[in-house]
């Protein structure tokens, strides 16, 4: 929950965050940022988002290299997506590590690092404009923050530390937090790691309903309705059990940011993208992975 870093492996990683080459990026384009497009298959983003003018697309970078990209609602102080290569890893989560915030939402002229949130009012007071701070969620029992990236589908002490940024965080309901999603969080990545021969890309998004954290009489940060995710696996084991493999090479699944009714529901991507057009703001074409992870020799 972000507290000062207490182990030697968080003295490590606070070394590379105020190193000058510790950058994460407000980028015109993913695919036109040398590495960031690495995080997503084919080098394609989600296709078919309406309003994309208004939205942020992150490279989020730490010791000079792009770790995963976010698509982020400044407005709504909340990530749509996060999309990222999964690194097989033993589920370990890390303890202790500090929040960060993306420094070039809220200044333009800003190095690009991702930092730790700044000591000065002024500049604190000022980068709340375009996006969540710690004080949002301070006083609000009934939400945590959930990263869309997990740092346990991560398994090297960077990546699993960029992760701990609030533009990879939304406001999602404790029981659904620490019960179905992380129970599926878990389900994916013993997947993945038994039966995912090559690269996994996985986009984890939002759809939202309008609630937002109010704070002093402000809305501060939009409350997704609903949580997805989707794995694309071209690369996969053949022989692999029945019940893993028809699940292979790409599959979806969402569930309900509430206390009840809110098991994670698996399902083919086509039947997710089919469920999210009629909750987000996306046209007819909407597109999660290039070609639904089709793989090319198919």
């Amino acid at each position: 929950m972000g507290s000062p870093w207490l182990q030697p492996l968080g003295l490590a990683v606070c070394l590379f965050l105020w190193a000058p080459w510790a950058r994460c990026s407000v980028v015109e384009d993913f695919n036109h940022v040398e590495r960031c497009k690495d995080s997503l298959y084919k080098g394609t983003p989600p296709q078919g988002y309406l309003g994309v003018s208004d939205l942020k697309k992150i490279c989020q970078r730490l010791a000079d290299k792009p770790r995963f990209v976010t698509l982020y609602d400044p407005r709504k102080h909340m990530p749509l997506y996060s999309a990222y290569t999964f690194k097989r890893s033993d589920g370990e989560k890390s303890m202790d590590q500090p929040w960060m915030y993306e420094p070039q939402l809220a200044f333009n002229k800003a190095s690009g690092n991702m930092e730790l949130f700044p000591q000065s009012a002024n500049a604190y007071m000022h980068l709340m404009d375009t996006q969540a701070v710690l004080e949002d969620f301070a006083d609000v029992t009934k939400y945590e923050r959930g990263q869309l990236n997990p740092d346990q589908h991560q398994s090297e002490p960077l990546d699993k530390a960029a992760t701990y940024t609030l533009t990879n965080t939304v406001p999602q309901v404790r029981e659904f937090n620490n019960g179905p999603w992380l129970q599926h969080e878990e389900r994916i990545r013993k997947r993945l790691n038994n039966y995912c021969l090559g690269k996994a890309y996985l986009i984890t998004g939002v759809t939202s309903s309008g609630n937002m954290i109010r704070r002093d009489n402000q809305n501060r940060v939009g409350i997704p309705e609903y949580m997805w995710t989707a794995y694309c696996c071209p690369d996969y084991d053949h022989n692999a059990p029945y019940l893993e493999r028809y699940r292979l090479p790409v599959f979806g699944a969402y569930g309900l940011n509430d206390r009840v009714s809110n098991a994670m529901v698996e399902v083919p991507i086509k039947t997710l993208e089919k469920f999210l057009k009629g909750r987000m703001d996306v046209d007819k074409n909407y597109q999660i992975f290039f070609n639904d992870c089709v793989p090319d020799d198919i």
